[in-house]
């Protein structure tokens, strides 16, 4: 049976390419979950559009990622914990520590965009990535000072 993909699928292609699959494989498996239909007229019009809906949404995605990056630029945060000997924190500074500082500076992200390379346990300053999108990735500074 001959399909057009709808996603990426690992074994079979890339979003759009025609392939032949075995007719049971194409029904009961590759329709049903949406990763791919028939190779019609009609459908390949859908593909189409989908395609272009694709590409917009993935615009405008890159252009809230880079407008976000640049806000982060602009902000750093000041987080303030609780240490013992050696200026050694208590804990770790964490992703979603860093998240909620965030949502107080009026930036919302979620705390698996934060990339810690490793746990903050020391007092300083830091500058954290964070993946807004794959092409976009922000810079954060981030105070971590005594309580």
């Amino acid at each position: 049976m001959k399909i057009i993909l709808r996603k990426d699928h690992d074994k079979l292609g890339k979003i759009g390419e025609p392939v032949e699959v075995k007719d049971g494989y194409a029904r009961n498996y590759l329709i049903p979950r949406n990763i791919a239909f028939a190779a019609t007229t009609g459908n390949l019009r859908a593909l189409e559009e989908e395609k272009k809906q694709h590409v917009d949404r993935d615009k405008r995605d890159l252009q809230h990622a880079q407008k976000i990056a640049s806000q982060l630029d602009k902000v750093s945060i000041t987080l303030k914990v609780k240490v013992g000997e050696d200026e050694k924190l208590f804990g770790s500074v964490t992703a979603q520590m860093i998240a909620e500082a965030l949502i107080e500076k009026g930036i919302s992200l979620d705390k698996r965009t934060i990339d810690l390379e490793e746990p903050i346990k020391a007092l300083g300053i830091y500058t954290v990535n964070i993946k807004l999108h794959t092409e976009v990735t922000g810079k954060l500074k981030v105070w971590v000072v005594r309580e």
